[in-house]
């Protein structure tokens, strides 16, 4: 009996040593999964500490980042408004520099029409080609002593009959008459009268208006049915050859070449209505006749 009390004392005491240890390790797991939230607790907060000085470190570079920008664009601006500035000078004064160039050009053909408008005038008309040449000496030497002449004029003439002969005629100015010029006329026969054949051409206005009011004695007109020759250049004033004359040494040399002769289809010879074979009818020249005083009928071409 004493045993049995004594055995179930000893299973009491067995049970209540292990409700101890139950409990211990009970509260030892409570206070291990607390320590375990502490820690992950830790962690949070540290993660969250780091995530927020992250994040403002971030927003600082951000910031930053915007400042070095703004100035970048600032600076580029600067840049852009210099380099305009600079362009904007560099086109002014390229601007200025063009005008001035042009000016002194002006200048310098202004100062180069007034002196060869002190100088007599040549000029040459050609059927063969319907063209007025205009020869002034420039007085310009070259290497060989040979004097420049101004060969920079030519234009267009309408000649009335283009198909009929002119002649050969030379109109020399002499000397001042009242507003005008006094001239002579020397002509080769068998073409057109001087009278005639000064008629028959239309000055251009542009010669007119600014080569006939420069005009001074010893300025000539000379009208022919020959187109210029090959040996007319800069140091000349006019050479045409009389093609059924003797031709001397030009014999030798190599010949104009041959002119198409407009028709007088109301465009007088500019249009388009070129036809008819190369060369043109050629006059039987005789001799040139003795020198005369004369009035060109186109007066205004001289003055009044």
């Amino acid at each position: 009996m004493d045993q049995a009390i004594v055995d179930q004392a000893t299973a009491d005491q067995a049970k209540t040593d292990q409700a101890k240890i139950d409990q211990a390790d009970a509260d030892q797991a409570k206070a291990d999964q607390a320590k375990n939230d502490q820690a992950k607790m830790d962690q949070a907060k540290a993660d969250q500490t780091k995530a927020t000085q992250a994040k403002a470190a971030a927003q600082d570079m951000q910031q930053k980042a915007a400042a070095k920008a703004a100035d970048l664009a600032n600076q580029l601006d600067a840049a852009k408004a210099d380099l305009k500035a600079k362009q904007d000078a560099a086109t002014a004064a390229a601007a200025a520099a063009k005008a001035a160039e042009a000016k002194r050009i002006e200048t310098a053909k202004a100062a180069a029409d007034a002196k060869l408008a002190g100088e007599p005038v040549s000029i040459f008309i050609s059927r063969a080609t319907h063209k007025l040449y205009v020869r002034r000496d420039t007085h310009k030497k070259w290497p060989d002593g040979g004097d420049l002449y101004d060969f920079s004029q030519e234009f267009p003439v309408t000649i009335k009959d283009p198909d009929k002969p002119l002649g050969t005629h030379i109109f020399t100015a002499v000397a001042r008459d009242g507003g005008g010029l006094r001239w002579t006329e020397v002509s080769i026969d068998n073409g057109d009268s001087a009278k005639n054949a000064l008629d028959r051409i239309t000055f251009p206005q542009a010669v007119l208006d600014n080569i006939a009011p420069t005009a001074l004695p010893l300025s000539s007109i000379t009208i022919s049915d020959e187109p210029l020759s090959s040996e007319t250049n800069y140091r000349t004033e006019f050479v045409a050859v009389l093609s059924n004359q003797p031709q001397g040494g030009f014999i030798t040399r190599a010949k104009s070449p041959d002119m198409n002769i407009a028709g007088d289809q109301n465009d007088h010879g500019f249009g388009s209505g070129w036809f008819g074979p190369p060369g043109y009818a050629q006059p039987s020249y005789g001799q040139p006749r003795r020198g005369q005083s004369y009035y060109p009928a186109q007066r205004a071409f001289w003055g009044n």
